[in-house]
């Protein structure tokens, strides 16, 4: 098979692959039912595992991949993995959606362990 042959099918093969890569990182940006609720709502009634959507900010980082967030109603420990955060910086100024879930244990307050963060600013 001649270099050229070779070299259009290797083109065509990194373009389907580059497109259909595209697809996959596709996701859904709008609000989702029964997430919304407020720190103040974890804090009262803290259900473990619960699906949480919230707004806010994150005023200072306590540990590795602990941050305190809040979102006006009250304060919470939000575990951030380091590959959760956007690209774009993020301070105690930049408004965030945290969406993940809520982990609670007998021994300390619940938390928020975070599965994606979106800057909102």
């Amino acid at each position: 098979m001649p270099a050229v042959i070779k070299a259009r099918f290797l083109l065509i093969g990194v373009l389907l692959l580059g497109t259909s890569a595209l697809t996959v990182q596709a996701q859904y940006r709008g609000p989702m039912q029964g997430y919304n609720v407020t720190v103040a709502d974890i804090l009262k009634k803290p259900v473990d595992d619960q699906d949480v959507q919230l707004q806010g900010y994150l005023l200072r980082q306590i540990s590795h991949d602990k941050y305190i967030f809040s979102d006006g109603t009250g304060e919470i420990v939000a575990e951030i993995k380091r590959k959760r955060f956007p690209i774009q910086p993020v301070d105690e100024k930049t408004k965030v959606e945290l969406v993940g879930e809520v982990d609670t244990s007998y021994r300390r307050p619940p938390e928020i362990e975070v599965d994606f963060v979106r800057v909102l600013q």
